[in-house]
């Protein structure tokens, strides 16, 4: 077994728990106990990985957002990739709509355009 206990549930290298002082269950075994969320996590990503997020993550609330990237990072790079004709490809590349495309680019310029006004007052 695993030295590491934390909270009550010990990870074991063949695959067994230690749930609170003593009980030792089989989670190959035992899976279809998993509450439905746990049990699609494993499904997914494997056994280990789910007791990992459960102990990690247990008793919170966590969504996941539509977006895999960061909004602010692909606005980053719809700019340094814009060319002026290609807002179609970019919006498929990104999964985002041509006119969410283009108001990232008209954003940024009112940004760079603001930062030109100010630093011309100086």
């Amino acid at each position: 077994m695993d030295k590491s206990i934390e909270n009550g549930i010990s990870l074991g290298n063949a695959k067994m728990v230690i749930y609170g002082n003593s009980e030792v269950i089989d989670v190959e075994k035992e899976s279809e106990l998993y509450n439905m969320v746990y049990k699609e996590i494993s499904e997914i990503v494997g056994l280990d990985a789910t007791l990992k997020i459960y102990l990690r993550f247990k008793g919170q609330q966590i969504n996941f957002p539509v977006r895999l990237y960061n909004p602010h990072l692909i606005q980053q790079n719809v700019i340094k990739e814009f060319d002026g004709t290609n807002v179609t490809e970019l919006a498929q590349k990104y999964d985002y709509s041509e006119r969410t495309i283009r108001r990232m680019i008209r954003d940024s310029v009112e940004e760079t355009e603001d930062v030109d006004f100010l630093s011309s007052d100086i």
